[in-house]
């Protein structure tokens, strides 16, 4: 069983930073992916990022490629996601997410971080 928290997300205004982190618990991380999210209102959850935490691979959605950064400390069982640059489209609830590796995808899911960049 994984239980996974997201933390880090508020207002900020465009062009501006602000870094997420999601903490994991239960099962160990080590041989998992660990990926991040984002819903906005009225639309389709977006793949952001992920990170395979063995090989420390990493992956970005185009709209964020260049500008958010995926990692994780193994010793407490956290990723995060520094995000720069933000523009009124990063607005959304993001969401941490864990792939255990057994074909099923991503099943295990925090609650969500709203993020809101204004203008």
């Amino acid at each position: 069983q994984v239980q996974l928290v997201e933390s880090g997300g508020g207002l900020v205004e465009a062009g501006g930073s602000l870094r997420l982190s999601c903490a994991a618990s239960g099962r160990t991380l080590s041989r998992y992916s660990m990926g991040w999210f984002r819903e906005a209102p009225g639309k389709e959850r977006e793949f952001v990022a992920d990170i395979f935490w063995s090989s420390g691979n990493t992956r970005y959605g185009d709209s964020v490629k260049g500008r958010f950064t995926i990692s994780g400390d193994k010793s407490k069982n956290t990723v995060y996601l520094q995000m720069n640059s933000l523009n009124f489209e990063d607005t959304a609830v993001y969401y941490c997410a864990a792939d255990a590796q057994t074909g099923r995808g991503y099943v295990y899911w925090g609650q969500g971080t709203q993020v809101t960049v204004s203008a």
